[in-house]
Formats: C-alpha cells, sequence, structure tokens
C-alpha cells in the first residue's frame, strides 16, 4: 500500500485538487452545495420529530388548559337550552290561558247571568260503571254540590258531585247514576236525560219518558229543562241520534249523543250561579 502511494501519490493529489475545482465550478455555475446539501438530508428527520414533538405538546396544552373553559362553555349552553325550553313552555302556557279567558269571555257574553271558575282535569276515572272527571277546583275556588260543568262551547259535560278545598269530582251525563231534566229545543218537549250502563261505553246517554204524541226527529237538540230549580235550564247537552218504542209498545225514548267531548276535554268551566 505504501508504495502505491509512493508511486502514484502525485496523481492522487492532482486528482484531487482537480475534483475539488471541478466541485466549486459547479456550486458557482448551478448553485449546488453539496455539504449544504448534504446537512439537509441528515436535518430532514428531525425537523419532522421535532414538529411532531411540538404538535404533541400542543394538543395536550389545549386539553389540559382549555378543557375548563371548554366546561363552562358547555354548562353556560345547557343552562340557556333549559331558559329556552322554559320560555317556550311559559308561552304555550300564556296562549292556552288567554284562549281560555276567550272562552270565558265569550260564555258570559252569551248567558250574563251565570258566573264561571275555569278549571282543568286533572285525572280522568272512567270504568264499566262510572264516568267522572276530577277537577283542580273545590270549595274554597267557590265549586259547590249540583254545581253545572261545561266545555269551552257552553255544551253539558256533568255535575259536580263531590267538593273538597281544593279539588272537585265530577259526574259526567254518561254516568249511570246521573239524571237531570231534559227538553227537546225544537217541540219544547220535556223529559228526562240520564246515563245507561250499555250506553255509557258507546259514549252515549238516555232522553227517557218522552211524550208518546212527541214528534221528534233525528238531529233534534236536547238541553236541559231547568225544572226542579237544581240546574240552570238551556244548556246544550246533544243531539238525538236514535228513536226508540219501549217493550209495552207504548213509551218512547231516544238515544242522545253528547255535544262535548267528554273523554278528550282538558279545560272546562263550573257554573258557580246561575242567577235564581
Amino acid at each position: 500500500m505504501s508504495r502505491f502511494f509512493r508511486n502514484n501519490g502525485g496523481l492522487l493529489v492532482v486528482a484531487a485538487v482537480l475534483l475539488a475545482l471541478v466541485l466549486a465550478i459547479g456550486a458557482q455555475i448551478l448553485g449546488f452545495n453539496p455539504l449544504t446539501n448534504a446537512l439537509e438530508v441528515l436535518a430532514t428527520p428531525f425537523r419532522a420529530a421535532s414538529a411532531a414533538v411540538s404538535n404533541w405538546t400542543q394538543a395536550q396544552y389545549d386539553r389540559t388548559f382549555r378543557y375548563e373553559e371548554l366546561a363552562a362553555e358547555n354548562e353556560a349552553l345547557r343552562q340557556r337550552v333549559a331558559e329556552l325550553e322554559r320560555d317556550a313552555i311559559a308561552g304555550q302556557d300564556a296562549v292556552r290561558e288567554n284562549e281560555r279567558m276567550k272562552d270565558l269571555l265569550g260564555l258570559a257574553e252569551a248567558r250574563p247571568e251565570l258566573q264561571y271558575r275555569d278549571a282543568a282535569v286533572v285525572r280522568g276515572a272512567s270504568s264499566n260503571w262510572t264516568s267522572d272527571l276530577t277537577i283542580d277546583r273545590g270549595t274554597s275556588g267557590g265549586v259547590e254540590v249540583n254545581d253545572c260543568v261545561i266545555d269551552q262551547y257552553g255544551h253539558l259535560i256533568g255535575v259536580v258531585t263531590e267538593a273538597n278545598p281544593n279539588s272537585s269530582l265530577v259526574t259526567t251525563i254518561l254516568d249511570p247514576t246521573l239524571e237531570l231534566g231534559g227538553r227537546v229545543a225544537r217541540t219544547d218537549e220535556n223529559a228526562i236525560l240520564e246515563g245507561d250502563f250499555s250506553l255509557m261505553q258507546e259514549g252515549l246517554l238516555r232522553l227517557s219518558f218522552v211524550a208518546e204524541d212527541a214528534k221528534l226527529v233525528t238531529g233534534d237538540q236536547v238541553t236541559t229543562s231547568g225544572l226542579g230549580g237544581v240546574y240552570p235550564p238551556g244548556l246544550v247537552v246533544g243531539s238525538i241520534r236514535t228513536l226508540y218504542v219501549e217493550e209495552d209498545g207504548v213509551s218512547r225514548y231516544a238515544q242522545v249523543e253528547p255535544a262535548a267531548d267528554i273523554a278528550g276535554t282538558q279545560y272546562l268551566y263550573v257554573i258557580v250561579d246561575y242567577g235564581e
């Protein structure tokens, strides 16, 4: 090896000088720097690793230091949503209350001699044997036993049969135990309105003791007669659906379809005074 360098040392030096000159000239002409490029190649992996570490560090910072901020923002949003929901419910209640007041005003204008208390149904308890409702008005609100209960159109729903301080039981006109005087508006015929076990399941009631010569027809409107002075006269009960002859072949009765939606009613009015 030493002999090789002794014999060729001069050539190697000349070759090295020529290579250096070529690289120098190439760098000047092409802007190419072998050393710089080599350093760039070596540095690239380290730059990528540094960027990854930086991104991870930032993510941990955001997760650690912004968690409480985000949690507070979420809680504020939840509270705002709850407020909006309460406002919406209050608005709906206000609309319903306004509608009830309009209905009450309309009833007062139609029958100025009557005094009303508005109420809401809190429980319906119909069975095969009974048909009644519980309302949120009682003696503390001026409601008494035998007060008539109507819907927003003035149609009879039933009669208060039990009054407590803050609630009352309303026996509907479908209940078999309820009986009151009825009148056919067109002919002025008087009869008895009463509930019937079998008809109650069909949502109907019975008009009994119809005069033999009464000229009734399907669709005739039936109201309260007011006879006896317990209930006010002229409250719309319903209309005659079908006429029948009793087994004796003489007496007649009719099936009456209520004008009020007894099963579906939610708000109603109690007549607390009818100006006797």
